[in-house]
C-alpha cells in the first residue's frame, strides 16, 4: 500500500506529519476524548485488501465500502454506513496528446474524526486540496465534511477543461466531417462513447450533493458547508448541462454524416453509371465503324484473288462494280447504324 498523505490536524490546523499509520493511529487515541476538532487525513494509492485491512479494522469500516474501494470499477455514489460515509468519485482529465479523456476512481471514507481517500490514479490531485485546506483553518476546521467538499469542489473543477476539450473536438469533427474526411465516422463513434462516461461520471453528482446540502441529520453537513456545496451543485448543473447538449449535437453530426456519405455515394454512382453510359456510346460507334469498314475490306478480298473466273477480268466494268458495291454496303450499314444512334 502506498501511503501518499498521512497528516493530523486539530482545530483546522496541522500539528503532525506521522511518519507510519500507527502513529496516526496513537494520535487519535491519545487525543480522542479531549479534542472534538481532532482529525486525521489519510491518503492511499490502489491499496490490496490485506494492504487495507489495518485501517478498516482501526476505523471500522464496513467490509462491502473496503471491497469496493480495492476493486475499483464502480460508479458516482453516496452510501453511509453507521456513521461513516461513503464516497466513489469518478475525476476526469482531458489528454491534449491523445485527444481523448481519461478517468480515475476516487473513493472516500468520511467518520466523526478522520479522512481516508483511496485513489486509482492520477486524478484529481489531492495535495491541492490540502495545501487549500491548510490555508483555510476556519474551513478545515469544520471536520471531516469540509475535507469532502473541498475534494468535490476539486474534481469538479477538473471537469472544466475535460468540457472545453470535448468542445475543441466537436467543433474539429463538423469541420471534417463537411470536408468529407473517410475516418470522422469512427472519431464520431469515440467520441460520442467518451460524452457518454463523462455523462454518467457527473450526472449522479447532482443527487449526491443534493442530499449533502439538504442539511439532513444522517449527513451531519452544516449550513455554511450546505452553501458551498450549493456553489459546487451550481458548477456540476452547468457541466451536465453542456455534457447533455454534446450528446445532442454529436448525434445530429452523426445523422449529418450519415446523409452526406448517401449524398457523396449517390453522387458517385451517378458519376459512374454516366461514364458507363458514356463508354458503351464509344463501344458502339468504334463497333460501327469496324463493321462499316470490314464490308468493303471483305469485297475486296474475294475481288484479290484474281482467279480466272473473276467478272473484272473479262468484262470491262468489273472493278468499277466492285467499288461500287463496297461503298454500297458501306452507306448501308452506316444508314442503319444511324437509325439506331449507333453513329
Amino acid at each position: 500500500m502506498t501511503v501518499m498523505e498521512n497528516a493530523f490536524y486539530s482545530e483546522g490546523r496541522r500539528l503532525a506529519r506521522p511518519d507510519s499509520l500507527g502513529e496516526t493511529y496513537q494520535l487519535l487515541h491519545g487525543r480522542r476524548d479531549k479534542r472534538k476538532q481532532d482529525l486525521a487525513w489519510i491518503g492511499l494509492v490502489r491499496p490490496d485488501e490485506h494492504e487495507i485491512t489495518s485501517i478498516a479494522s482501526e476505523f471500522d469500516l464496513h467490509e462491502l465500502a473496503v471491497e469496493d474501494a480495492v476493486q475499483a470499477h464502480q460508479r458516482s455514489k453516496l452510501e453511509r454506513y453507521g456513521k461513516t460515509l461513503f464516497v466513489v468519485l469518478l475525476a476526469a482529465c482531458y489528454n491534449d496528446t491523445r485527444e481523448e479523456v481519461e478517468f480515475s476512481e476516487l473513493h472516500v471514507f468520511v467518520g466523526d474524526d478522520f479522512v481516508i481517500t483511496v485513489r486509482h490514479g492520477d486524478a484529481p490531485d489531492l495535495r491541492r486540496v490540502r495545501r487549500r485546506m491548510e490555508s483555510e483553518p476556519e474551513l478545515l476546521a469544520r471536520g471531516p465534511e469540509a475535507v469532502l467538499y473541498a475534494i468535490l469542489d476539486r474534481v469538479v473543477d477538473d471537469y472544466a477543461p475535460v468540457v472545453a476539450g470535448l468542445e475543441n473536438d466537436i467543433d474539429e469533427i463538423e469541420t471534417e466531417v463537411f470536408r468529407g474526411d473517410p475516418e470522422v465516422s469512427r472519431r464520431i463513434y469515440e467520441l460520442s462513447r467518451e460524452v457518454i462516461e463523462f455523462q454518467r461520471a457527473t450526472k449522479p453528482l447532482l443527487g449526491m450533493l443534493d442530499a449533502l446540502a439538504s442539511g439532513f441529520v444522517k449527513y451531519g453537513v452544516d449550513a455554511e458547508l450546505q452553501q458551498h456545496l450549493r456553489d459546487v451543485t451550481d458548477h456540476v448543473v452547468q457541466v451536465v448541462e453542456r455534457i447533455e447538449g454534446f450528446r445532442q449535437l454529436l448525434q445530429n453530426i452523426l445523422t449529418a454524416n450519415a446523409a452526406l456519405v448517401g449524398q457523396r455515394q449517390n453522387e458517385e454512382m451517378k458519376i459512374l453509371t454516366e461514364t458507363s453510359i458514356a463508354q458503351n456510346e464509344e463501344v458502339k460507334k468504334i463497333s460501327a465503324w469496324a463493321a462499316i469498314l470490314f464490308a468493303p475490306t471483305l469485297v475486296g478480298t474475294v475481288y484479290g484473288m484474281n482467279f480466272e473466273t473473276m467478272p473484272e477480268l473479262s468484262w470491262a466494268y468489273g472493278y468499277p462494280f466492285a467499288i461500287a458495291l463496297m461503298g454500297l454496303v458501306s452507306v448501308m450499314l452506316y444508314v442503319v447504324f444511324r437509325s439506331r444512334r449507333w453513329l
